[in-house]
């Protein structure tokens, strides 16, 4: 299937937005954690393409890239702990933090397994923020890997049984973190579901004791 390879150098983002916009394709791309793959939100056969491509149970959602923070209100309702969500994105956007927050409608079902939250992150790496600017500032994605596999910390680690499930592939070198993100759920009492970039402590360190 694989029909567009691009570097970091001659990266094509007209090209790139044409088919994931227009043509439901899918992307694998650098972030700052771990390569991601990813596809329009806006089109459920680009959604489930990524769940086909990561052989993946509809029960485990997809979490939204975003290209700014000004992304976030379009697809989530901050709630009652707006200060603190401000105060970490702040302090650790761009970067290693998905915070779980109660979706907006725009959000399709199929990409959050049918909650009613949706992650959003981020990420801290400048090829990543142009490729989800250039396909409208959100961008569904997950990791690169076929479910149960480890995820890829550089485009030499995405298999390339993965790679030919996908129409664009981005190669680029080691992802800079080189883990998943931290996950704290803020829609009522912060909680931590996942450890990943961002420490407890440092989050502790900006919002209180959790």
């Amino acid at each position: 299937m694989r029909q567009n390879v691009f570097n970091l150098i001659d990266i094509n983002l007209d090209k790139i937005k044409k088919e994931i916009v227009e043509n439901d394709a899918l992307i694998v791309y650098p972030t700052d954690t771990v390569y991601g793959v990813g596809g329009s939100m806006s089109s459920i056969d680009a959604i489930e393409k990524i769940y086909a491509a990561k052989e993946r149970e509809f029960t485990s959602p997809l979490i939204a890239l975003v290209s700014n923070e000004d992304r976030v209100e379009e697809i989530a309702h901050l709630g009652r702990n707006k200060e603190k969500i401000e105060k970490l994105m702040k302090e650790f956007w761009p970067g290693a933090l998905t915070i779980i927050l109660d979706k907006r409608g725009n959000v399709p079902s199929r990409m959050v397994s049918g909650g009613a939250s949706v992650g959003v992150r981020m990420p801290n790496h400048p090829v990543a923020l142009d490729i989800i600017e250039a396909c409208g500032g959100i961008l569904p994605t997950t990791s690169a890997n076929i479910s149960g596999e480890p995820s890829p910390k550089n485009h030499n680690e995405v298999s390339e049984n993965f790679k030919n499930r996908v129409e664009i592939v981005v190669e680029g070198g080691d992802c800079p973190v080189g883990i998943e993100s931290t996950i704290i759920d803020m829609r009522g009492e912060p909680a931590i579901l996942r450890a990943g970039g961002i420490s407890r402590e440092e989050i502790e360190g900006i919002i209180g004791k959790i």
